[in-house]
């Protein structure tokens, strides 16, 4: 049966019954069916209104239901992984008419989280953590005396990363009675990639149900499965029987992404979350063409670079379409490596590279990149080895909220010695300063937003002097030092008050010569980053001025000390204090 995402709210009596699991625990086995349809048809209607996560829901409606069914929650507990899988969950959880908020200032989170419900056991805005947490969880409740049942939800590649079979690996020597539920739904975002999602491909073509159960047999967890995970009479006995057993248990479930919806089925990289859908109330007129978001700079970048350079090699752990290496993916197959989601193997991937005498570019989300430090210090670093992080998603990034902001990216490599980290403004400073950082025989980051910048046209593309910024205007006022996409804001809040401004380029190395400059001519020098204030570019520019005995004041302005919740990245800069007004407003009171 197919379903159709509804202009108004559809007639869902029977899901408007349950204000919680235990409401649902009333109902009759032969009633699941129904209540999965109406879930379904809410779940369209409620993500066209609001846009958000959108396959991964439709796939888990069956799991969801039948594990609350089964369950005593929250006395027993759930963890989703990857958490974007949890609306049905945060549906059948008491929070069904709230869900109409999700992903909008207040209101609901995209993903898990602990404070917003006692059903929500343990936050999933990344991937692959369940199984840790979970086995953590059943720990604790063993050593207390609770008898809780405990389920790690582990789908959409999560299962592709290091750290799922470390959990499982430890469980072993636990005999936890944990439950492990695979949804194996063949997806990340993208497709899955690795040797694991071929073999378990290629196992369910030729039911080869033992073979599998070998793998997961082999660190001691009982395996059953596959089992169809839309088919309540196969899927309910199934979760009866592994949560009556003891010790680890793993239950290998087949979903499908975007379960219902004709389009998401077809198309589940396309579904895998939508934008709002507006009602049309008037005749349209042709949309206005859209300026290319920085992603695809930086792909349309990449692309040519490959033509011209073979040693050119694009890395993503899991993020072609995010990064917008699809192009580069088509054009330059041998030469891109998807790794699944395995953020880790990535960064030490393309130190082994540049090892060898290639430029391996690694793109990466600034949330993403904080899992492989180590392996950017100790791998990258300390060698000295010649690869560019493109860093995507740096500084604030909207509705997805605090688990996916890239507000750290600064602090954490300013302090690795001999990084290169630069903060382009525009379009064309992006792919100026992606080329410098191709160019430098070292470790260097490129960080840039999400979405759209001004609209700057991309003319040619001309590497900049290491270390050198661009004076923009002069002023009498005080100096600002603008660092990254904020330079629109700072240009409007210059010309207000009279202020020198200069867009820094490069967090390190600094243009001292630039500063020294500065410092001698305004009492006052500001800083401008969409970055935490602590150890940001602000941080770099005040221990410079310190080590150089300047007494010049200091105003820092990013984000603050505190997590920025999910709203619109213009709602979010302005609680910061980042949009024009707020920055002029802080200005000032400095002034004064």
């Amino acid at each position: 049966m197919f379903y159709s995402i509804p202009e108004s709210r559809p007639a869902t009596p029977l899901l408007d019954s349950i204000a919680s699991p235990a409401d649902l625990r009333q109902l009759s086995p032969e009633q699941l069916p129904k209540v999965a349809e109406q879930l379904r048809a809410f779940l369209l209607y409620s993500v066209g209104q609001t846009g958000g996560h959108f396959g991964a829901g439709l796939g888990v409606i069956e799991l969801t239901i039948a594990l609350h069914y089964l369950l005593k929650t929250p006395d027993d507990h759930l963890i989703w992984d990857v958490g974007h899988q949890s609306y049905p969950h945060k549906i059948l959880t008491g929070r069904q008419d709230a869900l109409l908020s999700i992903r909008q200032k207040e209101g609901l989170a995209p993903f898990p989280r602990i404070s917003e419900s006692q059903y929500d056991d343990f936050g999933t805005g990344h991937s692959s953590t369940s199984i840790s947490a979970a086995l953590g969880i059943a720990i604790a409740d063993r050593l207390q005396g609770f008898e809780h049942k405990t389920v790690a939800i582990i789908g959409d590649g999560a299962m592709t990363a290091g750290m799922a079979f470390e959990a499982l690996n430890h469980a072993a020597h636990t005999n936890a009675d944990l439950l492990v539920i695979l949804n194996d739904n063949d997806m990340s975002i993208s497709r899955n990639e690795g040797g694991l999602a071929t073999y378990l491909a290629k196992n369910l073509k030729d039911k080869m149900g033992a073979t599998t159960a070998a793998l997961f047999e082999a660190v001691d967890f009982h395996y059953s499965g596959p089992v169809d995970g839309h088919d309540f009479e196969k899927l309910v006995p199934a979760l009866q029987l592994a949560l009556n057993s003891q010790g680890p248990q793993f239950l290998h479930i087949t979903t499908l992404k975007g379960k219902g919806f004709a389009p998401a089925e077809k198309d589940p990289v396309g579904y895998h979350a939508i934008t709002k859908i507006e009602p049309i109330t008037q005749p349209q007129s042709a949309p206005k063409a859209k300026p290319p978001n920085y992603a695809h700079i930086f792909g349309r970048w990449i692309c040519n670079l490959a033509e011209n350079d073979m040693r050119t090699v694009g890395i993503t752990p899991a993020m072609s379409e995010g990064s917008d290496l699809v192009a580069f993916s088509q054009r330059f197959s041998e030469r891109f490596f998807d790794v699944a989601i395995a953020e880790q193997h990535a960064v030490t991937l393309a130190a082994g590279m540049a090892c060898r005498n290639m430029k391996p570019i690694v793109a990466i989300y600034s949330t993403f990149l904080q899992r492989a430090y180590d392996q950017l210090i100790h791998d990258v670093a300390i060698q000295n080895l010649d690869i560019l992080f493109a860093i995507d998603r740096a500084g604030l990034v909207g509705e997805d909220g605090a688990t996916h902001a890239g507000c750290f990216d600064i602090s954490y490599l300013r302090c690795i010695p001999d990084m290169v980290i630069m903060t382009p403004s525009d379009e064309q400073e992006l792919c100026n300063l992606l080329q410098t950082g191709y160019d430098f025989n070292g470790p260097a980051a490129v960080r840039y937003p999400r979405g759209t910048g001004p609209g700057r046209k991309v003319e040619k593309t001309e590497p900049v002097p290491l270390g050198k910024a661009h004076l923009i205007r002069q002023g009498t006022q005080g100096a600002l030092l603008n660092f990254g996409p904020l330079l629109q804001e700072a240009k409007a809040a210059a010309e207000q008050l009279n202020l020198t401004l200069v867009d820094m380029r490069f967090v390190k190395p600094l243009d001292r010569k630039m500063i020294d400059k500065l410092a001698r001519e305004h009492p006052l020098i500001i800083t401008l980053e969409d970055h935490s204030i602590k150890g940001g570019a602000g941080s770099e520019v005040s221990e410079y001025l310190h080590s150089k005995q300047y007494s010049n004041h200091l105003l820092c302005l990013g984000i603050p000390d505190r997590w920025i919740e999910h709203a619109t990245r213009s709602e979010q800069l302005e609680e910061c204090g980042l949009d024009c007004q707020g920055i002029v407003a802080a200005i000032e009171e400095r002034l004064s």
